[in-house]
């Protein structure tokens, strides 16, 4: 019997590796998150360790991935990325060329960063920044705020998270508006009132009050926000993103914002992670700023074990993999 051998780490923890023993008698499960933290520490003996563990390898699961995963890992066949996002494994070309399958969390990830960006949108329309301040400094001087009822929801991406958006977006009584790399013309989608291809995303963002970026980071995606597509927003709209910080392009972002051209940002990632401390996005009173924690929600490890271990279930079937990347699109 060949043993099927699989290697993890990150949100798959060593208390889990029972259990996915347990789906088949064939699979042998190593944890190695501890090497691979020795081993980017500058460990020889770690990565003479892991050398020896990649070279048998056929699966593997967690966040990071091991440098040079292919030349170390010729048994490969299948990584399970505990993330939605795997725009840093596919910077790895070998990895990207190679025909070893990759699949991420995406079912599992929406509920976090969906559920961000609508607070984002009320915190916008309430003026809870403005009333924070007022409380420290023991201001009292009412002001009007907004509804969302009425006024139009841009989403670009209307994969997980965009439809989550979208679909909450339609309780709050708002226009829907989403743009899609996979629709081929104008549409209508089941949360969205027009789904649009991503060539038509300026129509979006002309007749958006709030605009969510819910897309992957691709070649095609990365500043696919910039000076141009900052001008042709309306003045009093908020941009959220949730997706990845090169998405926007930050200079250009900062001059709008300061500008005012756009009324506010809520910005969840950013171009560099942690912000850097000179940044005018630390101070620019027209930013509402999270440190990249839409995902981060205590059930999300248990959610993403579930997930592996479905897939690894199907994999031993010979069945179908959920949530397949295509590595050319990144997505």
């Amino acid at each position: 019997m060949e043993p099927i051998n699989v290697l993890v780490s990150d949100e798959i923890a060593e208390d889990v590796v029972p259990e996915i023993e347990a789906i088949d008698p064939r699979i042998n499960v190593t944890h190695i998150g501890r090497l691979l933290s020795a081993e980017q520490q500058g460990d020889q003996n770690a990565t003479s360790l892991l050398d020896g563990l990649l070279a048998n390898a056929e699966i593997y699961a967690g966040i990071r991935v091991p440098s040079d995963l292919i030349r170390r890992a010729p048994r490969l066949k299948w990584v399970q990325v505990t993330r939605t996002g795997v725009d840093r494994v596919l910077l790895d070309v070998e990895f990207r060329d190679s025909p070893v399958k990759l699949t991420n969390v995406r079912d599992v990830h929406s509920y976090g960063p969906a559920e961000l960006a609508i607070q984002a949108c009320l915190v916008h329309a309430k003026g809870t920044i403005e009333c924070h301040r007022q409380k420290q400094a023991q201001e009292w001087n009412a002001f009007q705020t907004t509804v969302l009822k009425g006024s139009t929801m841009g989403i670009v991406g209307y994969g997980g998270i965009g439809q989550r958006v979208a679909r909450v977006a339609k309780a709050f009584e708002m226009w829907v508006i989403a743009a899609r790399r996979s629709a081929k013309k104008s549409t209508k989608a089941r949360f969205a009132d027009v789904l649009l291809p991503m060539t038509d995303m300026d129509h979006l963002l002309i007749e958006s009050d709030f605009v969510v970026l819910a897309t992957p980071l691709t070649p095609d995606t990365h500043h696919m926000i910039g000076r141009k597509q900052l001008s042709l927003m309306k003045p009093e709209a908020l941009l959220v993103n949730v997706s990845r910080g090169p998405v926007i392009d930050e200079p250009a972002l900062v001059s709008a914002l300061e500008t005012n051209q756009i009324a506010a940002a809520a910005l969840d990632v950013f171009e560099q992670e942690p912000l850097p401390r000179e940044s005018p996005l630390w101070t620019l009173p027209n930013v509402i700023f999270s440190p990249h924690i839409a995902g981060n929600v205590p059930a999300y490890p248990r959610m993403v074990q579930n997930l592996f271990i479905e897939n690894l279930t199907r994999y031993v079937r010979e069945e179908a993999l959920r949530n397949v990347v295509n590595k050319r699109r990144g997505y």
